[in-house]
């Protein structure tokens, strides 16, 4: 199995490939670029989330909990939050990641098992997906593959340290075809993860739709404070116009009905 640094410098190096595509054959901005290739490089530490400790969980864990509260800025933003309770919503995401999210992995997973799998990328694409709402739904999935893509860079590496190579003979470990896989030994993790995955596919799908009445409703709230009606004045060659009654065929009738 390839150690951490084998992991992260592969992911790495595929991050910078993939920024340096994004941004010369997508369109994509420079911060973006860099962004996408951030997130490639520490997505090659996340399969390891189900290890029972040591630096790959020490690292990811404390990594990600300072980092997403800044990548949910935008979702922040959607719901219309003030800066203190920004911060607030910042200060729990840290708490509930650090101390939750990760102690879960520790009690819970078992070292190449359902998290090490193709499902498992799929789910930590689509969870970052949801976490970096933008206005661009192009910028929004470059994002959400390059975690897909460093999940895959430490699957892939799993198998390859998994096959020996010697003198005429080419032999695999017993930990050969465990990391891309779709199900695994447990019949619970696998029923967990795979809905999980369809739990965050349907999310992601109407997220676009639910952003954009948070936004709108934001837009034309009237209850913010400071709101005021203005009523822009009539241009100077306006005129009033003049109402006349219409024609509805009751004066014929009128003289008769006099003389009875």
């Amino acid at each position: 199995m390839a150690d951490f640094k084998t992991h992260i410098s592969a992911s790495t190096l595929v991050g910078i490939a993939y920024g340096y595509w994004g941004v010369t054959s997508q369109s994509m901005t420079l911060e973006n670029g860099i962004l996408a290739g951030g997130l490639c490089s520490v997505s090659g530490m996340l399969p390891d989330l189900d290890s029972d400790g040591g630096i790959p969980l020490r690292e990811i864990s404390m990594f990600t909990a300072a980092v997403a509260p800044m990548m949910m800025l935008n979702r922040f933003r959607d719901y219309d939050l003030s800066h203190e309770s920004m911060a607030l919503a910042a200060m729990l995401i840290y708490v509930v990641i650090r101390f939750g999210a990760f102690e879960f992995f520790k009690r819970f997973t078992v070292h190449r098992g359902m998290w090490h799998s193709l499902p498992a990328a799929g789910v930590s694409g689509l969870i970052a997906y949801l976490a970096m709402p933008t206005t661009s739904d192009a910028e929004r999935a470059y994002k959400a593959v390059a975690v897909v893509v460093g999940f895959l860079v430490h699957l892939i590496l799993d198998e390859i340290w998994a096959v020996e190579v010697g003198v005429a003979r080419l032999r695999t470990k017993k930990s050969f075809g465990t990391a891309l896989k779709f199900l695994g030994n447990d019949a619970i993790a696998n029923v967990f993860v795979y809905a999980l995955l369809f739990g965050l596919c349907y999310t992601a799908w109407s997220d676009n739709t639910i952003a954009a009445r948070l936004r709108e409703r934001a837009k034309y709230d009237l209850t913010q404070p400071g709101w005021r009606y203005t009523p822009t004045s009539p241009p100077s060659d306006w005129t009033a116009p003049q109402w006349q009654l219409p024609e509805l065929g009751l004066s014929a009738s009128r003289p008769s009905a006099e003389r009875k």
